[in-house]
């Protein structure tokens, strides 16, 4: 039983951690990167639709994106919601081609952009540890239910906080990592 509440918990907060990659994903460093436009949807046929899904989208130089869609007839709808985005980027349009130049961070949007890392990383560390308190309460259930006894549910415990301890570090090595990125010139 506790075995199960660990593996569940495990899964959940692993989850967290895939949440929290694709938040830092979606801010900026100053290199150009295809996962930047993955929240920006264009309205195609009537549908929200991601720009990945109609176009092909490549890094041209380190400081370039470059997008082709599929039909030439949605390029204005693509640079439209792009400029709609809270990306702070414009978009370049040559003929059926989108150029996305990377404007360089200045040091003041780089502190900024590391404030808004630091929230994401606290906000899955208080996911995390939500976590860790149902998976605590469903153990003290059992122990109240007289399913397991009072050894195996401190045990359970222990292993609770080993694994969340374990989680909360891995945030922080994601947010490190993150932040040297968003530093770096």
């Amino acid at each position: 039983m506790i075995d199960e509440i660990l593996k569940d918990a495990e899964q959940r907060m692993n989850k967290t951690l895939e949440s929290l990659d694709s938040a830092f994903a979606r801010i900026r460093t100053g290199r150009a990167h295809p996962s930047i436009l993955d929240g920006v949807l264009v309205s195609y046929y009537g549908n929200n639709t991601p720009i990945s899904q109609i176009s092909n989208i490549v890094v041209e130089d380190g400081r370039t994106l470059l997008i082709t869609p599929w039909e030439r007839d949605i390029v204005p709808d693509i640079e439209r919601a792009i400029l709609k985005s809270d990306l702070g980027l414009n978009p370049a349009t040559a003929s059926e081609n989108i150029r996305l130049p990377m404007p360089p961070l200045t040091e003041e949007n780089r502190r900024d952009l590391t404030r808004v890392a630091k929230t994401e990383a606290e906000n899955a560390r208080v996911a995390i540890r939500n976590i860790r308190r149902d998976g605590n309460n469903d153990v003290k259930e059992f122990l109240k239910e007289k399913e397991i006894t009072e050894d195996d549910a401190r045990k359970g415990e222990d292993l609770m906080q080993k694994l969340t301890d374990r989680k909360i570090e891995e945030v922080d090595n994601r947010l490190d990592r993150k932040e040297s990125d968003l530093m770096e010139i």
